[in-house]
Parts: C-alpha cells; structure tokens; sequence
C-alpha cells in the first residue's frame, strides 16, 4: 500500500507514522464546511465502506481465541 485515505478522526500522528514507518501517504478525507445531511464524497464513502466490511466481518478486526491451541485451522 502506498496511499492510503482515512477519515478525520485519524489525521493525527498517524500521517508521520506512515510517512515515516511505512513510506505511505495518507490522505485525509473532509466533509466540506457547508454540509448538511448526507452527502456522497468521492474518496470518503471507500473508508466508510472498508470500516463496514471490517464490523461486517468481525473474525477480521478482533481475536476471540483465549490461546492459539484454541484457533481453527
């Protein structure tokens, strides 16, 4: 990965951390100022998407697993 957007939220350290650590650019999506209700972003509804499938399929964002005798194959 190379590029990487993320939402508000993450426009801390995180941009150097990429920079630096993972020689990656991070792009900071924002919501315009003026808006009002629901609107489609160009880049924005990609992280919204991704952090969906991630809650979607939660096997992928936490380990339930006690130890790793009790993992599936």
């Amino acid at each position: 990965m190379r590029h990487v957007f993320a939402d508000t939220g993450f426009a801390g350290c995180l941009v150097d951390w990429a920079r630096d650590l993972l020689r990656a650019t991070v792009e900071i999506v924002h919501k315009p100022t003026d808006q009002r209700g629901f609107v489609v972003h160009p880049r924005r509804w990609v992280v919204e998407r991704t952090l969906a499938w991630i809650t979607a399929h939660r096997r992928l964002a936490r380990d339930y697993e006690p130890t790793a005798r009790c993992q599936r194959p």
